[in-house]
């Protein structure tokens, strides 16, 4: 049995349009390791250096290791090389930095002693991963009530994960689908509050009715946009007017 093991989920691709069906991994992150972790984990394997000690040696060789980086140097050890890179196009050969183009990088590359190392780890699938995208909650700014109930001309909070409005792509916006059939209604405000987590958002002066909220977005956790937008529907309906009965629920579109 292999002493070390990574697990993985498998996701859509969303930066592939081409192809519906491929996908990318995406390792199951067991834990994160400070310095304080490893300096308990080096004691707990025998060493009789204290703890304080050792934590103040990995937090100043971690500040000597980025200022040598920063003064355009690289560091190698056993295990991977650091090295300063800029990306971005420059137009021409004579052409100058431009920090709205151009991004100060640091690269790992890994050395061959590690890809030995790492050609020793046992992997598993978990499976496809659940969608990270979702809207998970309304609230009406007016009654904070998250019933379903909004109020036209008023804000309300939207919850959830990666929903902030980015992209430049046809369709990129916040909506509001009537249940009548008849054309979603833009939110053409500017958003009080974009993040990734959470918006505020100016309901339009909307008719009496029920609605579906749905946010299209080309916003990825990465450096990139998304090639494709993606939609996400709230599960709940959303009333102006006389309150729904339940609220049914209707599923994301991914």
């Amino acid at each position: 049995m292999a002493k070390f093991k990574w697990q993985y989920f498998l996701k859509d691709n969303q930066l592939t349009k081409d192809d519906q069906n491929d996908c990318i991994a995406e390792v199951n992150i067991r834990d994160t390791m400070r310095n304080e972790d490893i300096a308990q984990q080096i004691i707990d394997e025998g060493s009789e250096i204290k703890h304080d000690t050792l934590v103040y040696v990995f937090t100043q060789r971690d500040r000597i290791v980025f200022d040598c980086l920063k003064s355009g140097q690289s560091v190698i050890n056993h295990y991977y090389q650091l090295l300063p890179r800029i990306v971005g196009p420059f137009a021409s050969n004579d052409a100058a930095f431009d920090a709205k183009i151009h991004k100060l990088m640091i690269d790992m590359v890994l050395t061959s002693f590690a890809r030995k190392e790492l050609a020793l780890v046992a992997v598993e699938s978990l499976g496809p991963k659940q969608k990270t995208a979702y809207i998970s909650l309304v609230t009406d700014t007016l009654t904070d009530l998250t019933d379903g109930t909004i109020t036209p001309n008023d804000d309300i909070y939207i919850e959830g994960n990666r929903i902030k409005v980015a992209g430049e792509a046809e369709g990129v916006g916040i909506f509001f689908v009537p249940e009548d059939g008849k054309a979603p209604i833009k939110v053409t405000r500017k958003l009080t509050k974009n993040d990734p987590s959470l918006l505020l958002v100016r309901v339009p002066d909307l008719e009496d009715g029920k609605y579906t909220l749905r946010i299209v977005t080309q916003f990825s956790m990465g450096q990139q946009l998304l090639k494709e937008p993606r939609t996400l529907e709230y599960k709940n309906i959303l009333t102006v007017g006389t309150p729904s009965e339940g609220g049914a629920e209707r599923p994301e579109i991914e």
